[in-house]
């Protein structure tokens, strides 16, 4: 399917209690394609009086869903997924589209990665034990209520599966807010859960920003839990707005996740791959391995096996074929990379490969060139805030503590990588680092793992059955079996 094939209807309205209505707000903004810096959709921007509305929705429509059975949750999302199968080309058109990935990757990556999550977490479902026995207690696992979701915009689809899915699961209600900058995927989820037959207010969208609709959402005294995906900047602001109500909050934030290559056989197939892996998404990946450890006597080699790699790659319009890394997601985001790339560039960092600038031949867009860095110190900005672009930083260490303690040395905790021909070495190093995942030679997420991170990271785990339970309160029924 071409992307001008695909119409998005409902662009100015939101879907509450099971229809699509006009919003109560006259506020609109335009959606940005960062190729062409050209609109290519209008959509309505909702007020503190719309989170009121979906929220009532959700709030009447909680004791009904409630009280469904398994079995018939599993019927839903099997219908869930066989709708969201059946529109998975215009997914991957408009989520290219939107915020930029090349159609192959959007294809290959962003939709699949949706689906992922909701065919995992049928499978938790299907093996969840809801009510267990201790001595003379019965345990019951209840859902928590209403739920408000504020998801971003760098992998849209993967985040609001990964929160609606278990939702569902358990027996929720809930309020998705999603991104403004990339809010076309969430309109045809929501036609995708009409279409599965979502009982009327179980699933409400209500588009908008974060310091109104977001803020609004997490300090609702009617919303029994928030899961946010964003920055940890904005996850403090989620948490402030949530505490006068003590609700449940859980957040994946940033990322400065370090990527230990250890100098053995696996060396240089190692940084090859993981080089491409860092700018797949243009780098927006939370969990991004950006600051890459490199054993002080192969620096110069690990450069030039990476500008080797990097000439490899193709920076161009996301509907070109040939195309390997598209354009990042917005003005804002291109300020804000070009502006750190100047700053590591002030700090004394030696550019291996890339830059300022957009890559030649490209005058228009938000096209950043991929940029690596050798020469840098874990004290250096690049090394210390999370760029979202992509830009790798190399450093250099002398031994495993000394990688280890360069790797922990964050006020991060997302993710981590380690790559050794030894696994006994990886899993070694694995077990030191203050992160939620590490990923072993390459080894891809698992949606049946927990996901989620440590320290400034966030709290909280999604994916399979750690994220269903995120959405369940656990009863002690005490006398119950005497």
């Amino acid at each position: 399917m071409k992307r001008s094939d695909v119409v998005i209807t409902n662009t100015h309205k939101f879907h509450i209690a099971g229809e699509w209505v006009d919003p109560l707000s006259s506020v609109t903004l335009d959606v940005v394609n960062p190729a062409t810096e050209s609109p290519i959709a209008t959509i309505a921007m909702g007020g503190h009086d719309d989170v009121d509305r979906a929220v009532s929705a959700a709030r009447t429509a909680f004791d009904g869903f409630a009280s469904t059975t398994v079995a018939a949750r599993i019927e839903l999302l099997e219908r869930v997924i066989e709708a969201y199968r059946s529109r998975a080309d215009e997914l991957a058109s408009v989520t290219s589209s939107e915020m930029g990935a090349p159609l192959s990757v959007a294809r290959a990556g962003h939709v699949p990665s949706g689906l992922g999550h909701l065919m995992a977490t049928l499978d938790a479902l299907r093996e969840f034990e809801f009510e267990e026995t201790i001595g003379s207690t019965t345990v019951v696992h209840e859902p928590i209520g209403v739920c408000g979701f504020i998801t971003p915009w760098n992998w849209p689809l993967n985040q609001i599966a990964a929160k609606v899915a278990p939702a569902l699961a358990a027996g929720c209600t809930m309020v998705l807010k999603p991104s403004e900058i990339a809010p076309l995927n969430a309109i045809i989820f929501a036609e995708i859960l009409d279409e599965a037959g979502v009982p009327a207010g179980v699933f409400n969208l209500v588009h908008g920003d974060g310091p109104t609709v977001g803020a609004a959402l997490s300090a609702h005294p009617e919303v029994d839990m928030v899961s946010f995906t964003g920055s940890t900047r904005a996850g403090i602001e989620v948490a402030k707005n949530a505490a006068p109500t003590v609700k449940r909050v859980t957040q994946e934030l940033g990322g400065k996740s370090a990527n230990i290559i250890v100098d053995d056989d696996a060396f240089a197939e190692a940084i090859e791959r993981d080089v491409i892996r860092m700018v797949i998404n243009s780098g927006q990946s939370c969990n991004a391995g950006s600051r890459i450890l490199i054993p002080a006597s192969r620096m110069d080699e690990a450069a030039d096996i990476a500008r080797k790699t990097a000439a490899q790659m193709v920076v161009g319009p996301p509907d070109d074929p040939t195309t390997t890394v598209g354009p990042v997601v917005s003005a804002d985001q291109f300020r804000k990379i070009q502006d750190l790339i100047r700053t590591g560039i002030d700090e004394g960092a030696t550019v291996v490969v890339g830059g300022a600038g957009r890559p030649d031949g490209l005058d228009s867009g938000y096209f950043v060139q991929p940029t690596i860095f050798a020469g840098v110190s874990n004290d250096m900005t690049i090394a210390r805030e999370e760029i979202f672009g992509p830009v790798m930083t190399f450093i250099a260490y002398t031994d495993e503590d000394d990688a280890v303690a360069i790797a922990n040395d964050t006020v991060y905790g997302l993710s981590g990588y380690v790559s050794s021909a030894d696994p006994d070495t990886a899993r070694r190093i694995a077990r030191r680092l203050r992160t939620g995942t590490v990923h072993l030679n390459g080894a891809t997420l698992a949606r049946d793992a927990p996901f989620g991170g440590y320290k400034q990271s966030g709290n909280g785990r999604e994916f399979g059955r750690f994220g269903l339970a995120e959405f369940l309160e656990v009863k002690a029924i005490f006398g119950a079996n005497c």
